[in-house]
């Protein structure tokens, strides 16, 4: 059984800002990971990035689950508002969020970029 684990996103996703897997989870935890980062968001209507993330080092893709989820970036917005709608940026993009309604999204990261942490909501 130390080949997996078994969770809940809403449940685990508070512990790391809703990361649940990637580096930041301890060395042996299944979770563990330096190739990719997963992230399950849950952010109310209304809800902004803190800060923009500025010369970005990973790939992302982020996808929605549900609600309706404004992805910024420097040279134009992408409005996700359809479940299953998806955006993937690459390193060097700047960008940003707002949570136009109640909304749930899963973000897919990689590498995983040890010392990294964005500034809390």
């Amino acid at each position: 059984m130390n080949g997996i684990y078994v969770g809940n996103a809403d449940k685990d996703a508070p512990d790391d800002q809703g990361w649940i897997l990637g580096h930041f989870k301890p060395p042996g935890d299944r979770r563990h990971s330096g190739d990719v980062e997963i992230k399950w968001g849950i952010h109310p209507r209304g809800e902004q990035r803190a800060a923009w993330v500025a010369d970005e080092q990973r790939t992302a893709l982020l996808i929605l689950i549900s609600g309706r989820f404004r992805m910024e970036f420097r040279d134009r917005d992408v409005v996700l508002d359809e479940q299953g709608d998806y955006v993937v940026w690459g390193r060097g993009t700047d960008h940003s969020w707002t949570a136009e309604e109640d909304s749930v999204v899963m973000t897919v990261r990689w590498p995983s970029v040890a010392g990294y942490k964005a500034p809390q909501h």
